[in-house]
């Protein structure tokens, strides 16, 4: 008879909850350390006298400690254990909010940005991973999802932060106050992530060790100790053993990723990634307030924070909505509906954009087809792509598969990064063809490829096995 998925056990929330509810604050951090530029960026160029190039570098550099962040993770955290992984996330969150709060120069910012972005990377592979491997399964879509909904909420939080610290010393579009704005106030932007840094670093002092980690290194007894406060003896020796078994047949190579059986699954999953970055999403989140600015008939940098504030809130709201209705809708249908959703707002944005329509009409426009992008984005590329990384791997290659996908995921994100404020330069051949319009088309264009991608080759895993996921790749062969 097959096994309970689910068996009529009692699981100790009282001890399980406050135990993944601290690993998620490394997922605020993440969001947290991600979203702080897009509020600092202007008075951080201003302060600095950076061109454009530099002010994509200074906003992008991040990205690519990131990606080499998820190439350290997984040895790290197999040879440590995740529990040190995290930990030393947080510490690298906190070298970086010292460093970027105090530098005297552009060089000195940029290389704790990047230190940051090594723990942005460790954190974005490794909570999810600690959560997953101690959660029972019956709990465990909803607990990595909180992780999720922790990540934009970090991003939220910045918008609200840097609007009070921007206004601190009253409006700052007022001359006196911009001048406080570009030589103090970025600084505490940055400098307000220590206090998630240390409390996250101090809460995961006392938590436990992942119990797959210790039977990897051979400390099973510790690991029973754990199961059993998670959900008594019963569930501890059936989730021993299934671990066991589990351990017992995973073989995963790099070899056995890049072979034949697997190109497709990997060839999606790294499309995926790349395309999900490339279709625009944080060109809003991190230079939302100066494309509202740029936009906008309202008055420096009070209309584009207050507007930041609006789209992260949005982004909040609908991945909320998407993790309610992954389960109900499917994959596919979201990831269709919101990329469509997407590709509309986003040409709709450049056609404003390069017609040059009333400012004052935009202001309003504006700010309602991004809200929508934003909306579309939570709804479905945002946290869908990610349940469909999760699903589409083989359990045996998955953390190697993961990884992969997740580095190109952050390189996109620094292309994107780098290349949005040269596109949209006074005075670039973009804007003198375009007005600011070109890039907006460009990611645009790539949502159209995501539908393309998604209509063609993806398959709808909702309600099937991981077997059978496995066994649809065999017959598409």
């Amino acid at each position: 008879m097959k096994a309970e998925l689910a068996p009529p056990i009692r699981i100790n929330l009282n001890y399980l909850l406050p135990i993944c509810l601290v690993a998620t604050l490394g997922g605020l951090l993440f969001g947290y350390d991600t979203g702080v530029i897009s509020g600092a960026i202007e008075p951080l160029t201003a302060k600095f006298g950076l061109s454009d190039f530099m002010k994509g570098w200074a906003s992008g550099c991040v990205l690519m400690g990131c990606a080499a962040g998820v190439l350290l993770v997984g040895p790290l955290s197999d040879r440590f254990g995740r529990k040190l992984a995290m930990f030393l996330a947080a510490l690298m969150f906190l070298v970086s909010a010292i460093g970027t709060a105090v530098p005297s120069d552009v060089v000195t910012f940029i290389i704790f940005r990047i230190i940051g972005g090594i723990g942005i990377g460790i954190a974005s592979i490794s909570t999810p991973m600690y959560i997953a491997e101690i959660t029972p399964a019956h709990m465990r879509g909803r607990m990595v999802a909180v992780n999720q909904i922790a990540i934009v909420g970090g991003i939220a939080a910045t918008a609200f932060i840097n609007y009070f610290i921007a206004h601190a010393h009253g409006n700052p579009a007022l001359p006196e106050n911009q001048a406080w704005l570009i030589e103090t106030g970025w600084r505490w932007m940055f400098g307000t992530g220590v206090v998630p840094a240390v409390l996250f670093a101090l809460l995961l002092i006392p938590i436990p060790e992942s119990p797959r980690w210790l039977i990897e290194r051979r400390r099973e007894d510790h690991a029973r100790q754990i199961l059993e406060r998670v959900g008594g003896a019963e569930f501890a020796k059936t989730e021993f053993d299934s671990i066991k078994s589990a351990l017992t047949h995973e073989q995963g190579t790099w070899s056995e990723l890049f072979s034949s059986k697997l190109r497709l699954p990997l060839f999606i999953g790294v499309a995926l990634a790349i395309l999900q970055q490339v279709t625009g999403i944080n060109v809003f989140m991190y230079f939302g307030a100066t494309i509202f600015k740029t936009m906008s008939a309202s008055a420096g940098v009070d209309a584009g924070l207050l507007t930041q504030i609006i789209i992260n809130g949005a982004c909040v709201l609908f991945t909320v909505i998407a993790i309610a209705t992954v389960d109900k809708w499917g994959r596919r249908p979201l990831m269709l509906l919101g990329t469509v959703g997407m590709g509309v707002s986003l040409v709709a944005m450049g056609v404003m954009a390069q017609v040059g329509v009333d400012p004052a009409a935009v202001s309003h426009w504006m700010l309602i087809f991004i809200i929508l992008y934003i909306a579309c984005f939570g709804l479905s590329v945002g946290p869908v792509t990610w349940v469909i990384l999760s699903e589409i791997f083989p359990t045996a290659v998955r953390g190697r598969a993961l990884g992969l996908a997740t580095f190109f995921l952050w390189t996109a994100d620094y292309v994107v990064t780098q290349t949005f404020p040269m596109m949209d330069a006074r005075g670039s051949w973009f804007v003198a063809h375009f007005n600011h319009a070109f890039p907006f088309y460009v990611y645009a264009t790539f949502c159209v490829l995501l539908v393309l991608l998604v209509w063609r080759l993806v398959p709808e895993t909702k309600g099937r096995s991981l077997e059978e996921i496995e066994r649809h790749w065999s017959q598409r062969r």
